[in-house]
């Protein structure tokens, strides 16, 4: 439940912030001038606002669509972040070393984003364009609030070259259940397995309940993304991988799936400092960690033994010009 909105002060009769402002009449409406007051304000606890975080209503400014530093088959992949955070509480996320803030700031201007979005492919005319949506917060989850959907499957839709990944652990899918699938949309589902999750992924829904989700997107017609994003060295890693890859194609006809991605856990240096500050007793900062380059992740040796692990399971089920390691 939203308590607090924070709207910056132009945006005051924007119809998006109208529509919020009535969907949560009991909230207490605070203006701003600029969201970053609120965000980026030094002394903020990531960890206590995760418990009830506030909602922050801005207009994006400056660049909205970056390059992607990944990619699924395309060879032309961007970014955009119509909304930073997520509802879920995963303890391996970036964000939380990133921001800090826990709020969620939702981007209303959208427009603006699907004219960035159209330059861009007029940048790269006739090429096909992969454009990511859940780099920054989970693309799905949230959706009550944002109406992200509503205003970006059709335009996605009006152009078929430009291929839309919707990423999210969300079992929340009715909003696409309800709509005709079509094919430059791929809904991606992250899963790690069952252990993992329930050790980490606070909030989430339990791996066969995604399974479930995805099976029935299939079903209707969506195109199905896969991410085994990140891989986690946990006990037993060596049975449970090929256990959760088991469980998932047993649903999933491969002809419904895209694509299948796969990285190892790896963060900033400072992103991995923070993180393990603010939660000084999670036993995932604390295993056989090292640091290359200003990245933090497993020792060269275990992250290549886990990677060959999952590279070779996963070819049992797909072809491997679907299989894309980042």
């Amino acid at each position: 439940m939203i308590e607090t909105i924070y709207v910056e002060e132009d945006l005051a009769e924007h119809p998006r912030v109208e529509a919020l402002r009535r969907k949560y009449p009991k909230a207490v409406a605070v203006p701003i001038e600029r969201y970053g007051e609120v965000f980026n304000r030094n002394q903020q606890s990531f960890r206590l606002q995760k418990r009830k975080p506030s909602l922050i209503l801005a207009r994006k400014l400056g660049s909205y669509v970056m390059p992607a530093p990944y990619g699924i088959g395309g060879e032309l992949n961007f970014y955009f972040s119509h909304v930073l955070n997520c509802l879920y509480d995963c303890r391996y996320c970036f964000l939380q070393g990133m921001y800090r803030s826990a709020h969620y700031v939702l981007f209303v201007n959208y427009e603006d984003f699907q004219l960035s979005i159209l330059q861009t492919a007029e940048s790269h005319r006739g090429e096909e364009i992969y454009f990511f949506s859940g780099y920054d917060g989970d693309s799905l989850v949230l959706e009550p609030i944002t109406g992200f959907l509503d205003s970006f499957l059709p335009f996605f839709a009006d152009h078929p070259r430009l291929v839309l990944e919707i990423r999210t652990k969300s079992i929340a899918i009715s909003p696409l259940v309800d709509r005709d699938a079509f094919p430059n949309c791929i809904v991606a589902f992250s899963f790690t397995p069952e252990p993992v999750s329930e050790a980490l992924e606070h909030g989430v829904p339990p791996v066969e309940s995604r399974i479930a989700a995805a099976a029935k997107l299939a079903e209707r017609g969506w195109r199905i993304g896969l991410r085994f994003d990140p891989l986690v060295l946990a006990p037993g890693y060596r049975e449970l991988y090929p256990d959760l890859f088991r469980r998932v194609f047993a649903s999933l006809p491969v002809e419904a799936v895209h694509s299948v991605g796969f990285g190892a856990f790896r963060l900033p240096r400072d992103f991995f400092h923070r993180m393990a500050r603010a939660y000084p007793e999670e036993r995932l900062f604390a295993g056989d960690l090292e640091e290359r380059e200003g990245i933090v992740s497993y020792a060269a040796a275990v992250e290549a033994e886990l990677r060959d692990l999952c590279r070779r399971e996963l070819l049992r089920y797909i072809p491997g010009d679907r299989l894309f390691s980042y």
